[in-house]
C-alpha cells in the first residue's frame, strides 16, 4: 500500500458495502488470494534436465551401447546400466525443485478461510477470498488480517508484523483521523496478527497487490542461480565429450585406414572409447556425498532442504544474517540498571535500592512464564517477559511480591500516554501506585539537577542500544475510587532499566571463524542503526572502516553504485526485501556466492535469490522454510558456520572422486588409441571397461564420501565461483595418475600378449583389466588424504575398506570362475602372469606417494624461503 494509493481512497459508509457493491468490486479486482506462476509442462522438464551436459554425454553413451545391442548383438546391460544412472539424476533434479515450490504454497495457505465483515450495516462471516477493496473488516484479538487496509476505529490495537518486518514486538496501531496523513501507524497488512485490542479497517488492496501479494510476485519472479558445482561438472562433462568425440572419430578412422578392419568392428573400438570417456558412476558418487553431507549437517542442526546446497554452503563467500534469533538470542533480556544517587549496575548485581527497583517492577508486570514437560511457554510482551526473567535470576517472582501487596486495579499501556500504572493495597492501609513506561512520559516530581542526571544516564543507555524503561511511584491513601489522572502524577522517581537482545555467545568465535576462512559476515536487519550497529560491534562483525547503511540510504543507490561499495558495508538497517534482494545481487556480480538468513515472509524471495538460503526452524515462518535451502532447528550463526565446514568436506570428498574417476578414465582413452596407433587393437571390450567403470571405480568411489575432513579446510579462502575442478593441485595430480596409468597399463598388455603367451591378445586383455580394475581401486589410499599415508589413515574410513574388499573380491570371482568369466571375453592366466599382475597393482599407489611428498617437501622449501626473505 503507498502514499499514491491512499490518495485514491474513497472512505466507506458506517455501514459497509452494499452486495451489488461487493459483487462489482469482486469482478474488477479479482479474487483475494495468491496467484503462484505457472507450472512447466512435465514434459518440458524432464527435457530441461536431459538438455545439460553430463546427461547429454550420458545420453550419448546409451545410444551408442543401444546402437551396439540392436545390431551386433552386444547385450542391454551397457544399455540398462546407463539408462538407469541417467533417469535417477532426472528424478533428483525434479524432485528439487518440487520442494522449492512449496514455498509459495506455504505463502498461499497463510490466507484466512473466513473473515469478518460490515455489509449493509450487518455483521457477517464471509470467505476471505471475497473481501474486496472498500469492505469494512471487523477484527479483534487472535485474529489475522485479511487484506491491506487503514484502521477506522481502534481500541489498544497492537499487531504483530513479524511475518513482514522480522522483528517480534507488537507494533501499537492508531485510527486515521485524515487521509492525507496516513502513515504506517494507522495501516495494517494481510497476514499479519492482531495480538491485542480490536478495530475497523476499511480494505484498501486484495490478492497480488496486498505487501504480501508483492512478496509472492517476488518468488514467483526470483530464479535460483545454477550451484557452482553443477557449473564445474558441467564444463567437466563437456571437455570429456570433447575429447570422447575427437577420440571416437580418430580411432575408427585409424581402425579401417591401419588395420582394414570393418565398419561394425571399428563402430565398437569408437563405442568402447566412449564408454571410457564416460564415468558412468561419478553423477551417482557426487549425488552419494552430497546426501551423506545431508546426513551430517542434520546431525548439526542443519536441515538441508536442496542436496545441492550441501556443497554451495561450503564455497560461500558472503553470509548475509539476520540480526535477531541468529545472532542475537531472541529473547529481550535486562542486561543494566540505574537508581538516583548511584552508578549503572550490571543486571547480575544487586543492591538495596536495585532490590526495591525490581520489586516495582515486579508488581507491574503482567507476563508470565511457565515450564510444561520441560517446555517453556511464555505469555506476555517481550518487554515484560525481560523483567520476569530479571527476577527469576534473583530467585524473586510477582507472586512473593503480590503477598505482600496486592493489585487492585491497573491502567493499561496504551500507544498515547506510552505507561502503564498499576494500584496496590499495601499491609498498612494506604495505597501504592506504580507508573512504568516511556522516561519522557512519567510525571516524576524532580529538581532540574535530578532530571538531568536521569536524562544522561537515560541517553547513555540509548547510545549503547538498549531499550529504556522507566519506572515511578507513590503511596496515597486508601481511596474507594480510581481516578487515574490523579493517582499518576507527582510520582518519585524508582529508576530505570536498559533492555537488549543479547549476542549469543557462541556467535563470536565463530565470527572470527568466518572470517579467517575467507567469508565476510553481513548483518541485514529490520531493526535500528544504533541497536544493529551496538550488536555488530560487540560480536566482532563490524570493524573499523566497515559501513553501516539504512535501507533508505540503500535505495538511494543505483544498482552500479551499491555494487561499487558493497564491500565495505557490513550492517544493513531498516531494510525491505527488495532491498534485500538487491544485496544477493549486488554481491553475485562480483562473482561471490551468497548466503542468506531469515524468518520471515519478507525474507523469502532474497532467501529464494541466495545462493544458499538459511531459514530458521524456531522462529521462522513455514514460507521461509519453504524458500529456502537450508533450515536451522536451532536457529544459530555458529551452526552454519559448522555447515560450511562440512561443506567443505563434501566438496573435497567430490574432488577425491573426480580425481579417482577421471584419471583412470583419461588412461582408458591413452591406453585405447595408443594401443591402436600400435597396431594392436583394442586392449579391451566395451563390457570389460563398462565394468572398471561401474563396478571396480563405483563400489569403492560411493564410501569415498565418508572421509572426514581435512585440517586445513577452514584455514583456505572459499572456491572461486570461476574456479575450475581442476584448480589447487588436482589437474597435476590427474596427468600423474593418467600417465602412469597408461604407461604401466600399455606396458603390461605388451608384455602379457607378446611375451608370456603366443600372441594371445586374450592373455594381455585379462591381464591389463585386472591391474586396471584392482590398481585404480587400492590407489584410492593414496588420493583420499592429502598427508602421506599412515596406518590411521588407512583406518579411518573402515566401511571404505569393507567396500575395497567387496570389489576386488567381485572382480577377482569375475577373472577366475569360468562361466563368467568367459562372458567378459576374458581367459585363465598362467602363473607367471599373476607374478606380474600382483606387484603392478601397487605401482600406481607408490607413484602418487612419491608425488605426494615431493610436493610436499617442495611446498615446504618454498614457505621457508618466503619466511628468510
Amino acid at each position: 500500500m503507498t502514499r499514491k494509493e491512499m490518495k485514491n481512497i474513497t472512505l466507506t459508509a458506517q455501514a459497509g458495502l452494499t452486495t451489488q457493491q461487493a459483487t462489482d468490486r469482486l469482478a474488477q479486482h479479482g479474487a483475494n488470494e495468491l496467484v503462484a506462476a505457472k507450472k512447466p509442462a512435465l514434459w518440458r522438464q524432464v527435457v530441461r534436465h536431459l538438455s545439460d551436459v553430463s546427461s547429454m554425454v550420458l545420453l550419448f553413451a546409451v545410444g551408442l551401447a543401444s546402437y551396439m545391442a540392436l545390431f551386433q548383438g552386444g547385450g542391454w546391460t551397457k544399455s540398462i546400466v546407463i539408462g538407469s544412472i541417467l533417469v535417477i539424476n532426472v528424478v533428483i533434479g525434479m524432485y528439487q525443485e518440487a520442494s522449492a515450490e512449496k514455498a509459495l504454497a506455504a505463502l498461499q495457505s497463510m490466507s484466512l478461510p473466513t473473515t469478518t465483515v460490515r455489509r449493509e450495516d450487518i455483521a457477517q462471516e464471509i470467505k476471505a477470498k471475497d473481501i474486496v477493496p472498500g469492505d469494512l473488516v471487523l477484527l479483534k484479538a487472535g485474529d489475522q488480517v485479511p487484506a491491506d487496509g487503514i484502521v477506522l476505529e481502534s481500541t489498544n490495537l497492537s499487531v504483530d508484523e513479524a511475518v513482514l518486518t522480522g522483528e517480534s514486538v507488537p507494533v501499537t496501531k492508531e485510527k486515521l483521523t485524515a487521509l492525507d496523513k496516513v502513515g504506517d501507524d494507522q495501516q495494517v497488512f494481510s497476514g499479519t496478527a492482531v495480538t491485542a485490542g480490536t478495530a475497523v479497517m476499511q480494505v484498501v488492496t486484495t490478492g497480488m497487490a496486498t505487501e504480501l501479494g508483492q512478496i509472492a510476485g517476488l518468488l514467483n519472479k526470483t530464479k535460483k542461480r545454477a550451484t557452482p558445482l553443477q557449473g564445474r561438472l558441467n564444463r567437466l562433462s563437456g571437455w570429456l565429450t570433447t575429447f570422447a568425440v575427437i577420440g571416437g572419430l580418430a580411432i575408427f578412422a585409424l581402425s579401417i585406414w591401419m588395420q582394414n578392419q570393418g565398419l561394425a568392428d571399428s563402430l565398437m573400438i569408437g563405442i568402447s572409447l566412449a564408454v571410457a570417456a564416460v564415468p558412468e558412476t561419478l553423477p551417482i558418487i557426487v549425488t552419494i556425498s552430497l546426501a551423506h553431507g545431508v546426513k551430517r549437517m542434520a546431525k548439526r542442526n542443519a536441515i538441508m532442504r536442496r542436496v545441492n546446497a550441501v556443497e554451495t554452503i561450503g564455497g560461500v563467500d558472503v553470509i548475509a544474517s539476520d540480526k535477531t534469533g541468529t545472532l542475537t538470542q531472541n529473547q529481550m533480556t535486562i542486561t543494566r540498571y540505574w537508581t538516583p544517587g548511584d552508578q549503572p549496575v550490571a543486571a547480575e548485581k544487586m543492591t538495596p535500592a536495585g532490590k526495591q527497583l525490581m520489586r516495582y517492577l515486579g508488581l507491574a508486570t503482567n507476563a508470565e512464564i511457565k515450564v510444561t514437560n520441560g517446555e517453556e511457554k511464555t505469555v506476555g510482551d517481550p518487554t515484560e517477559l525481560a523483567i520476569v526473567r530479571w527476577l527469576d535470576k534473583h530467585d524473586l517472582n510477582r507472586t512473593q511480591f503480590e503477598q505482600q501487596a496486592p493489585r487492585l486495579a491497573e491502567d493499561p499501556f496504551d500507544s498515547t500516554k506510552k505507561t502503564m500504572a498499576t494500584v496496590h493495597r499495601l499491609k498498612d492501609g494506604q495505597q501504592l501506585v506504580i507508573v512504568k513506561g516511556a522516561f519522557d512520559r512519567l510525571p516524576v516530581n524532580w529538581t532540574a539537577a535530578e532530571q538531568a542526571a536521569a536524562k544522561q544516564v537515560h541517553d547513555e543507555f540509548g547510545r549503547n542500544a538498549l531499550r529504556v524503561l522507566s519506572v515511578g511511584y507513590k503511596v496515597v491513601g486508601a481511596t474507594a475510587t480510581i481516578d487515574w489522572d490523579v493517582l499518576t502524577t507527582g510520582l518519585t522517581f524508582a529508576g530505570l532499566v536498559g533492555i537488549i537482545d543479547p549476542p549469543r555467545p557462541e556467535v563470536i568465535p565463530a565470527i572470527r571463524e568466518a572470517k579467517r576462512a575467507g567469508i565476510k559476515p553481513v548483518m541485514i536487519t529490520g531493526d535500528h542503526m544504533v541497536t544493529a550497529e551496538a550488536i555488530a560491534k560487540e560480536i566482532g562483525l563490524l570493524t573499523p572502516g566497515q559501513l553501516v547503511m539504512s535501507g533508505d540510504e540503500l535505495r538511494t543507490l543505483t544498482d552500479e553504485e551499491l555494487t561499487a561499495q558493497i564491500e565495505n558495508i557490513a550492517v544493513y538497517a531498516r531494510v525491505s526485501p527488495t532491498d534485500k534482494i538487491r544485496i544477493v545481487q549486488a554481491w553475485q556480480k562480483l562473482g561471490k556466492t551468497v548466503a542468506m538468513t531469515g524468518d520471515g515472509v519478507n525474507d523469502a524471495p532474497a532467501l529464494k535469490a541466495a545462493d544458499v538460503g538459511i531459514a530458521m526452524g524456531i522462529t521462522g515462518t513455514e514460507v521461509s522454510k519453504g524458500a529456502a535451502d537450508m533450515v536451522l532447528t536451532d536457529d544459530n550463526f555458529a551452526t552454519i558456520i559448522a555447515a560450511v565446514r562440512e561443506g567443505r568436506t563434501v566438496y573435497q570428498n567430490i574432488l577425491k572422486a573426480v580425481e579417482f574417476l577421471v584419471g583412470v578414465n583419461f588412461a582408458q582413452i591413452f591406453l585405447m588409441v595408443g594401443a591402436v596407433l600400435m597396431g594392436w587393437g583394442a586392449p579391451l571390450l566395451a563390457e570389460q571397461l563398462l565394468l572398471i567403470n561401474v563396478l571396480a571405480d563405483g563400489i569403492p568411489g560411493f564410501y569415498i564420501s565418508r572421509e572426514p575432513g581435512e585440517k586445513e579446510a577452514m584455514a583456505q579462502p572459499p572456491v572461486a565461483n570461476d574456479e575450475s575442478l581442476f584448480a589447487r593441485g588436482l589437474g597435476g595430480r590427474l596427468a600423474v595418475r593418467a600417465v602412469t596409468f597408461t604407461g604401466l597399463t600399455l606396458g603390461i598388455y605388451a608384455l602379457g600378449r607378446f611375451s608370456l603367451s603366443a600372441g594371445q591378445a586374450t592373455v594381455g586383455m585379462t591381464m591389463v583389466f585386472l591391474v586396471l580394475a584392482i590398481g585404480s581401486m587400492i590407489d584410492i589410499y593414496a588420493i583420499k588424504d592429502r598427508q602421506p599415508l599412515t596406518l590411521m589413515s588407512l583406518k579411518r574410513n573402515p566401511v571404505l575398506n569393507g567396500a575395497m574388499l567387496l570389489a576386488i573380491g567381485l572382480v577377482l570371482l569375475i577373472a577366475v570362475v569360468p562361466g563368467i568369466r568367459n562372458m567378459f571375453g576374458l581367459v585363465a592366466l598362467p602363473a607367471v602372469a599373476w607374478l606380474v599382475v600382483i606387484p603392478a597393482v601397487f605401482v600406481p599407489t607408490l607413484v602418487l606417494e612419491v608425488a605426494k611428498r615431493w610436493q610436499r617437501r617442495s611446498t615446504q622449501q618454498m614457505v621457508g624461503e618466503l619466511d628468510l626473505d
